[in-house]
């Protein structure tokens, strides 16, 4: 990315703040990341799922790339790589930009021993909030430890599909659709459990094992 390139966004997201579109028209979660190699544990999540399928697959968010376009999905969020050290005057304009362009959560993720993004993140958007996903179990550290008076919520390593849950969540105590949808996916999760446990008790171990390792 270059300095050209890294200005223009920087413009693009101050330009976005001052034009006081609807809510309904804008991104509600917002979601940065250190480094494009944090992709696959931020939003696809490889083997295990991330905040992209959370969103799209069991929330029916869309993702907003264009913010003067919004898809005809009424609840949406954006991507952004952000890094706090290679570019902190990105990630320090798309914090103080955050609200007022309309966000209403942001998550932030990053990797190594200095994940130092959802932490600056938090500290610059306060008192929009923020959600820290370390993406390596030795950016945990990194990621949560904040002081006192400088709130940052945060989900377990490499956990963004939680951490789109709990972005969701905060969404759900002002929009009824939004909640709806949570308790949909929840409700599934319980039936889901409740037909493994009726078919291994009824089957039996071996068999239910046997169909398991097709």
């Amino acid at each position: 990315m270059s300095e050209g390139t890294v200005s223009e966004l920087i413009d693009r997201l101050r330009a976005e703040a001052e034009q006081d579109r609807p809510a309904a028209e804008t991104p509600d979660v917002g979601i940065v990341m250190g480094s494009d190699s944090d992709l696959e544990t931020m939003m696809t999540g490889g083997r295990r799922r991330g905040a992209y399928d959370a969103f799209v697959e069991e929330l029916g968010f869309a993702e907003q790339t264009d913010f003067e376009d919004p898809p005809a999905e009424r609840f949406t969020f954006e991507t952004y790589v952000t890094s706090a050290h290679r570019t902190p005057d990105l990630m320090t304009a798309y914090a103080e930009t955050a609200e007022d362009r309309g966000l209403e959560v942001v998550i932030a993720g990053a990797g190594g021993k200095s994940a130092d993004l959802p932490n600056m993140t938090a500290s610059i958007a306060y008192p929009l909030p923020v959600i820290g996903v370390p993406v390596q179990e030795k950016s945990v550290d990194s990621v949560i430890g904040m002081p006192t008076g400088a709130p940052l919520v945060a989900v377990d390593a490499g956990k963004s599909f939680n951490a789109a849950l709990s972005a969701a969540q905060i969404l759900a105590r002002q929009h009824d659709a939004v909640r709806d949808r949570l308790v949909a996916y929840h409700d599934a999760l319980r039936e889901g459990v409740g037909a493994v446990s009726r078919d291994l008790h009824d089957r039996g171990t071996e068999a239910f094992a046997a169909d398991r390792s097709e």
